[in-house]
């Protein structure tokens, strides 16, 4: 990480107080300030999108958020940093089918920094690895995947009581618990926040995706700000290829249409990185 260029902070009128960064995180992307109220936890989402909109290639085997950045280190630095800072990581079952051997902990998603997000941690009096929620509403799992038998972070699967049925051996899982939530889906964001509420005291809770899940979360107003990162890729579209955009499976504009405001601007080469305070029930009180 020592030799990574820092970025280049263009504007920053993010909320809440700086998070206690070791040196070489503060070095490479600068203070990282998140609101805290004890009375409601902080719900962030990270996403990478092309110039021309695409957060995914639906491609097998190339439909990460690598495949988007260029597997760029800047972007994969803030990926770490945010989980480091999140008591809570939520993903949908379509995001771990997209990249199956992935573990949502800072330490996975960019290695070099591995020291500096356990020292924030402690700083912070977090457990060592934040909480991984898997939501699927009808449980279909594949419970050999790393995220499942690692037994690195724990993990939560929210699911319908349909669901849980089908996934009766994760009692045989070290770590990974179930929540049933009503008997079918689909699951509404209100829902997956109460389950993971009901889980203990959670304060950040990040949601990195796929697009179904946080157009969810966007709808009910429960996303109160929105990390993006706009890489300099122009990856097309064609009659045969349904390459999602940020949200899919909800329509806001023109009838009521969501605007988010600018609260940051960074630069890392050809890269930005982009924060966005937007319309949640947290704003709207």
């Amino acid at each position: 990480m020592s030799a990574l260029a820092a970025l280049e902070v263009l504007f920053d009128r993010s909320p809440g107080r700086p998070l206690p960064l070791p040196k070489p995180l503060v070095r490479v992307y600068g203070p990282l300030r998140l609101p805290r109220d004890p009375g409601q936890p902080h719900v962030f989402g990270n996403f990478a999108t092309t110039l021309d909109g695409v957060v995914s290639l639906q491609v097998p085997g190339r439909s990460g958020g690598g495949e988007i950045t260029g597997a760029d280190a800047h972007d994969r630095l803030l990926m770490g940093l945010l989980r480091a800072a999140a008591d809570v990581v939520i993903v949908g079952a379509g995001t771990l089918r997209a990249v199956p051997r992935h573990r949502w902990t800072a330490q996975h998603i960019y290695p070099p920094g591995a020291a500096g997000y356990a020292a924030l941690r402690r700083r912070l009096r977090k457990d060592a690895f934040p909480l991984n929620v898997i939501v699927t509403s009808e449980g279909r799992l594949d419970l050999r995947l790393p995220v499942f038998t690692a037994n690195k972070a724990p993990v939560l699967i929210v699911t319908t009581s349909q669901g849980a049925r089908r996934l009766s051996t994760v009692r045989n899982l070290p770590g990974v618990q179930v929540a049933a939530v009503g008997r079918v889906g689909p699951l509404t964001a209100a829902a997956i926040l109460g389950a993971v509420r009901a889980h203990g005291p959670h304060d950040q809770i990040l949601v990195e995706g796929g697009p179904h899940l946080i157009g969810d979360f966007l709808a009910e107003k429960l996303l109160d700000e929105l990390f993006l990162t706009v890489a300099p890729q122009i990856a097309g579209r064609d009659d045969s290829s349904m390459r999602p955009g940020l949200v899919t499976g909800r329509t806001f504009a023109p009838a009521h249409p969501l605007w988010g405001s600018l609260v940051g601007v960074r630069r890392g080469g050809s890269h930005l990185f982009l924060r966005f305070a937007m319309p949640s029930q947290r704003s709207l009180a």
